[in-house]
């Protein structure tokens, strides 16, 4: 996950939750066939170049946002640097392509299937005979049985952060010869692909020791186009060299540095060479792609201005009267000047750079958090999501970048990804109206407010002189829940919830669906059914009406919200206050309230740098509220805490943080969307739900999905799970964040990847005699 600003990259650190980069974990696909029609919004920009046009040698300067914790993938801290890096060094059976589909590497496998179904699963890989370790050794069964027997979940020595998929294995052993790897599973698993992606070799997964410890900060044995030459913390670099033992296209640079590099830092070490590619936020375009046109004028527009003002001071220094402060009046010129100069030379240096860019394989999303409060009441959170205009939302932040804006339709996919399918009819589109019968339904109209305790004396006795400067609405006043919002730093798009912990699973649900239809049931029928059934599996999750017994409370007056209807004898205002007026159609008449208390929410944001779009956002949503009478309390938290202390608590109402595409969302989605259950401790485990909203039927279908080895069967499965995601409205899918890298002209092969795996060997800088 990844809040806008802070984002699947940049902060995943431990948890998921990204915050100013973008963290690279497993992109969303299907195999199969299907929806040829089905196209990605956006394709990648990299500046692509023939092999023969690049020049042997160089070094690239990468920046990153932090230096990696640890390289080995599968640990809680792992990050968006540990997953480049594995990526650059390590084998990986499938890697993904410009739709994000899993596809077979060549350069590690000449085939992976299923051989078996009955009565066990097997797939049999069949390696490259080529393929060895930087040590020489050969890749082998070895090397599958011991990450196996590592991420099994049977030995608690190894300090795993997920084992989805590995606690299905039974068995892993070698086939009919030594290129040969059988592998059998105790339970079926639809998504086989995604393992042993990366695969360490046995000296990293054989023991415990090394496993935990020596894999944090040093690969001894790898087996990619680079490796692993020096970590180093001081300068906060990693250098990648070519790899002398590589059986591939052998790379075209010679070296990769990772370095370390704020966000809000890195147009500057763009423009003074200390990098040659780096991620940037949307706030840094414009002034890279106007650098050119700046025609060596430091200061365009009205800035220019302050140039000639300057020469016109210094003249009259020079040509005036003798005055006292002449003196500190020309050092203070002196050092303008130096700064003019600085500030020219760095706007001539990025006249070398251009912005590649495409769209990232990640979404940012309204959460809504369904454990307590008044988003508990599944009608409040239908209502914030009718009050929604996502296609407002998405122009407002893919638009001046000229990226496509299409709000995205899915939880589970996007756009160009076989699962992918817009179920957001499931919940329905912005209806103001539908949005204030909902809120009266719940009881929350117009009406007076208590008035706080700890008023002061001055305002009540102020009261009345307020009364006439502001509205006539006097139960607005005092509730002191006026929305606000303060402006970001730098921006860019959001935060992921990647990590780590992604990839967990909680084993098998027997039960199966009641409402069993056929997999490959079109998309309307899964939106109609979710609709259908979307209150009665809302209301298994935290909102407090079901018993503990899993029997299900009946409404008020038997009456449910149906399809976005009410049932018979319903109607708007049917449970308001007696004597209150309906709402008025097209907007609210004031803030909303209960009991005298306000429809207030917690809308809590990052203040970092790399926040400003998420600030936007805010804002946006904020005003859309307000026209249905709810009120949002903006706070602004450190990126630090924002994760830890306010999503993965629990402590918001509304918030904005992103999640990144997977190729297997049957297994990457299902603790993103579980139903929370009580630990033995008594507390709420979550798994990775941070919205706290879950029902029995999501998950008992994506552990059909997971089971399924039909693939037309498995995206039907998944795409009813997403149409009652969007029923239950735990989370709003808004857009797909852009991805904006910024590169030296001269470089080819790199830039904006959108799905697809970078192919690090091909890249390089382009010969002087190859022109652009």
């Amino acid at each position: 996950m990844s809040y806008d600003g802070v984002g699947l990259g940049s902060a995943m650190r431990s948890a998921a939750l990204l915050t100013a980069g973008a963290l690279a974990v497993h992109l969303l696909a299907g195999c199969g066939s299907g929806d040829d029609g089905n196209k990605p919004l956006a394709g990648q920009d990299i500046a692509p170049a023939a092999r023969h046009e690049i020049a042997d040698g160089g070094t690239l300067r990468w920046a990153v946002d932090a230096m990696p914790q640890t390289l080995n993938t599968f640990q809680v801290d792992a990050d968006a640097g540990t997953a480049w890096i594995a990526r650059a060094v390590l084998p990986a059976m499938f890697r993904m392509d410009e739709r994000g589909r899993p596809q077979l590497d060549e350069n590690y496998l000449e085939s992976a299937r299923v051989v078996e179904t009955e009565p066990k699963q097997v797939v049999v890989y069949r390696l490259n005979q080529q393929a060895v370790w930087s040590d020489g050794r050969v890749i082998s069964a070895e090397d599958f049985a011991a990450q196996w027997r590592a991420l099994s979940g049977k030995d608690s020595a190894y300090w795993t952060a997920r084992n989805a998929g590995y606690d299905r294995i039974q068995k892993v052993e070698r086939g009919a010869s030594s290129l040969e790897v059988r592998v059998t599973f105790a339970r079926p698993y639809a998504d086989w692909r995604s393992l042993f992606s990366p695969l360490y070799p046995k000296d990293v997964m054989g023991a415990a020791n090394s496993f935990n410890d020596g894999a944090r900060t040093m690969l001894k044995v790898t087996a990619g186009p680079f490796t692993v030459r020096k970590v180093d913390t001081k300068n906060k670099d990693v250098v990648l060299a070519r790899n002398p033992r590589w059986w591939g296209r052998p790379a075209k640079l010679s070296e990769i540095v990772l370095h370390e590099v704020p966000r809000d830092k890195r147009v500057v070490a763009l423009a003074d060479g200390s990098v040659d590619v780096a991620d940037i936020d949307p706030a840094d375009v414009p002034r890279i792609t106007s650098a050119a046109a700046r025609a060596g004028s430091p200061f365009p527009g009205a800035s220019s201005g302050r140039t000639a003002a300057t020469a016109l001071r210094v003249w009259a220094l020079e040509h005036g009267t003798e005055d006292k402060d002449t003196d500190r009046e020309l050092r203070v010129l002196k050092e303008e000047n130096k700064e003019l100069t600085a500030r020219l030379r760095q706007q001539q240096a990025l006249g070398d750079i251009q912005v590649r860019k495409s769209l990232e394989p990640a979404y940012t999303q309204l959460a809504l958090n369904g454990e307590g409060g008044p988003l508990a009441d599944e009608r409040v959170r239908h209502a914030v999501a009718h009050a929604l205009n996502r296609k407002e939302i998405a122009e407002l932040v893919l638009k001046p970048l000229g990226l496509p804006a299409t709000p995205v339709g899915s939880h589970l996919a996007l756009a160009g990804q076989s699962v992918y399918a817009d179920g957001s009819d499931a919940l329905g589109g912005q209806d103001t109206a539908q949005a204030l019968a909902l809120l009266a339904d719940a009881g929350w109209v117009p009406g007076p407010v208590k008035e706080k305790k700890n008023e002061k004396k001055e305002e009540k006795k102020n009261e009345k002189k307020e009364e006439k400067k502001e509205s006539k609405t006097a139960g607005a006043q005092g509730h002191g829940a006026q929305s606000s919002s303060d402006s970001g730093g730098d921006s860019d798009d959001g935060t992921y919830i990647v990590g780590v912990h992604g990839r967990t699973e909680n084993g098998d649900n027997a039960d199966s669906d009641n409402n069993n239809d056929n997999a490959d049931s079109d998309d309307t029928k899964a939106s109609a059914e979710a609709r259908r059934d979307g209150d009665r599996d809302g209301r298994d999750g935290r909102d407090g009406r079901d018993d503990q017994d899993g029997t299900e409370r009946p409404a008020q007056s038997d009456r449910r919200y149906t399809d976005g209807r009410f049932g018979p004898g319903g109607a708007p205002g049917a449970y308001a206050p007696k004597g209150t007026a309906a709402p008025a159609a097209g907007t609210a008449s004031g803030p909303l309230a209960k009991n005298g208390k306000p429809l207030t929410l917690r809308f809590v944001l990052p203040s970092g740098p790399g926040s400003d779009t998420l600030s936007k956002v805010a804002d946006r949503i904020t005003a859309m509220l307000k026209k249905i009478g709810i009120t949002t309390e903006i706070n602004k938290v450190s990126d630090e805490s924002y994760f830890w202390d306010h999503i993965a608590s629990g402590q918001y109402d509304l918030a904005l943080y992103s999640w990144p595409a997977s190729a297997f969302p049957a297994t990457d989605a299902r603790p993103i969307y579980a139903k929370p259950v009580p630990a033995a401790d008594g507390s709420l485990n979550v798994q990775q739900n941070y919205t706290r909203v879950g029902t029995d039927q999501i998950d008992q279908l994506f552990d059909q999905a997971v089971a399924t080895l039909d693939e037309d069967e498995q995206r039907g499965l998944l795409r009813r799970a997403d149409a009652r995601i969007w029923a239950a409205a735990g989370s709003i899918p808004l857009y797909q964040r852009p991805q904006l890298t910024a590169v030296r002209k001269d470089l080819a092969n790199i830039g904006a990847f959108g799905f697809k795996t970078p192919v690090y060997e091909d890249m390089g800088f382009l010969k002087k005699s190859v022109k652009r």
